[in-house]
């Protein structure tokens, strides 16, 4: 095994030997491409200073676009075209440190890249499987990549960088409003979600390289967690006046907030048992209080909707409404033939009701001639005289005798029959 370590140690040293002789003969930027082989080479030791000085002065506002570009695209293919997990990390130390310390058109230039050309730091398949312990280097190395480029998206969202800010004092999420803090709270806890993923396990706790890189996340940490914690406090000042489709939001942010309090309170024990932790003063974490999450929780179930408040904003001032409308005649429901499919329901038995006795038929009586046809006619005189009589006397007495006969019952019928035939002579 020390054989292997050696033979590869000692071929790396050819590759990278080679490759700053090349650039001395063919390369138009050698003394870049010299200064990114050396600061990135098979040497298991951070990246020395004055390489990486030479790189902050390729990338400064004063140099080229292009040789900003070119910069990138060099890093870019040290880190695509090697399987040693040394050259990898190295490469994202040069990165990391060069969006720390230099020039903001180093990181444009690198999300232009991405954009472009596809994302320099996507090592999601790297691996070096030279040794059981580069395996867990290897494993490192992707979560320092993540969160590597999670810091560029976190850039994109916020349009600053956190570690820009001043030492002292407090942050800029302090003073958002309530659209821009809903939006920033959230990358920047995804930004701290990576971090954490940063923390070493099996060998690489004790690598010396690691421990370096690590030491630039610890860096990283302290500004995000008091970004966090300003844009909380700014969080809760705002919260009891946001409509509810805000405030659940602003819910989950919070409840977020508490569990990566804990876990990056874990997360600093393991690294203060390490070498790195002399020259680090770690913070006082603090919670946010549990017994006050029930009442944000109350106050969204009872906040106000988006809908409801605007209603309530168009609706016009007491004395200043509409006349009420008309009533409308609701529509006659419609009703399908599946209305009437219903589901069988137990028949409850019904007691027999004893049927009623039909009622007797009425006896009428026969009745005769109602006109009398059959009888001889009387003269034309007798039939005058009677006439004029009948003329005088049935204006009262019809009108009586008429309302009387309808309502009378039908026994009393043959009464009418013979009070109209004296009528009729």
């Amino acid at each position: 095994m020390a054989s292997q370590q050696s033979i590869r140690k000692a071929l790396g040293a050819i590759k990278d030997s080679t490759k700053v002789g090349l650039a001395k003969v063919n390369s138009t930027y050698k003394e870049l491409d010299i200064a990114v082989v050396k600061a990135t080479n098979h040497v298991e030791c951070p990246p020395k200073e004055k390489h990486v000085r030479m790189i902050f002065l390729a990338t400064s506002a004063s140099r080229l676009r292009a040789d900003v570009a070119y910069c990138i695209h060099a890093l870019a293919r040290r880190i695509a075209k090697t399987h040693n997990w040394t050259v990898a990390l190295k490469s994202m130390m040069v990165i990391h440190r060069t969006l720390r310390e230099g020039d903001p058109t180093f990181r444009e230039e690198l999300i232009n890249y991405g954009r472009n050309r596809g994302h320099i730091l996507n090592l999601s398949n790297f691996k070096d499987d030279s040794s059981p312990h580069a395996w867990d280097y290897s494993a490192w190395v992707r979560t320092y990549a993540l969160f590597l480029e999670e810091r560029l998206e976190c850039f994109r969202v916020l349009k600053y960088d956190v570690e820009s800010e001043r030492p002292t004092g407090h942050s800029r999420t302090r003073e958002l409003d309530t659209v821009e803090l809903l939006e920033h709270l959230p990358a920047l806890q995804q930004l701290l979600f990576r971090l954490m993923g940063c923390q070493p396990e099996g060998a690489a706790i004790s690598n010396y390289v690691i421990q370096a890189a690590l030491g630039l996340v610890l860096k990283e940490s302290f500004k995000l967690y008091r970004a966090i914690n300003d844009g909380i406090i700014n969080l809760v000042d705002k919260f009891f006046e946001m409509q509810r489709h805000d405030a659940v939001k602003a819910l989950e942010i919070y409840k977020r907030a508490g569990q990566q309090a804990e876990r990056l309170s874990d997360f600093y024990e393991v690294c203060k048992g390490l070498d790195l932790a002399r020259s680090f003063q770690f913070p006082t974490l603090e919670q946010p209080p549990q017994s006050f999450l029930t009442t944000m929780e109350d106050y969204v179930k009872e906040a106000p909707r988006a809908g409801a408040t605007l209603m309530l904003k168009n609706e016009p001032e007491y004395g200043e409404r509409s006349p009420p409308r008309a009533l409308e005649e609701p529509a006659p429901p419609s009703y399908k033939e599946e209305d009437y499919e219903e589901e069988p329901k137990a028949s409850v038995p019904v007691p027999e009701k004893e049927p009623e006795p039909a009622p007797e038929p009425a006896v009428v009586e026969p009745m005769g001639n109602l006109l009398d046809l059959d009888s001889d006619l009387p003269n034309a005189s007798a039939l005058e005289e009677a006439n004029a009589l009948a003329l005088a006397i049935i204006p009262d007495v019809f009108t009586n005798c008429a309302s009387w006969a309808f309502d009378a019952p039908l026994r009393d019928f043959r009464w009418s029959y013979d009070l109209l035939l004296a009528f009729a002579a």
